[in-house]
């Protein structure tokens, strides 16, 4: 049973993974979701695919920022505020279900909200934990 389990965390990872690789080269698609599910995956199943994910060129200093201080890059905040706007504008001159694309905006901004509370960068985290204030706000 451990064995399955064990290729099935594998496998989400290399989905999740493809998925991340999808959503570097392809606007309007976010990587970074993916991408902290593989990482998951991996540590469940692959510690050589966990470790290759963390020394990766581009993604391992997003992933080492984000599972030791909880920081979302400033540009990938702005990426995606532009991303999902324009995602939101397409919708609402293509989709005619006006409530479909009400609720698509109010669930992006649910998702930009939970994004902007983060710390930008690792100096902006040493200084919350310094003040003694909470690394995310609103939590």
């Amino acid at each position: 049973m451990e064995t399955i389990k064990k290729y099935l965390w594998q496998a989400l990872g290399f989905l999740m993974l493809g998925c991340a690789y999808i959503g570097v080269v392809t606007p309007g698609i976010p990587f970074s979701i993916f991408l902290v599910i593989a990482a998951f995956a991996f540590a469940r199943s692959s510690p050589k695919m966990h470790k290759w994910l963390y020394s990766h060129k581009y993604f391992g200093p997003f992933l080492t920022n984000w599972g030791k201080y909880r920081v979302f890059p400033l540009y990938a905040k702005y990426s995606m505020i532009i991303m999902m706007s324009i995602s939101l504008v397409i919708m609402y001159f293509t989709v005619p279900n006006l409530t479909a694309v009400t609720w698509t905006g109010i669930t992006m901004l649910c998702v930009a909200i939970w994004a902007w509370r983060y710390p930008s960068t690792k100096e902006i985290h040493d200084y919350r934990k310094k003040a003694g204030l909470r690394v995310a706000w609103l939590k």
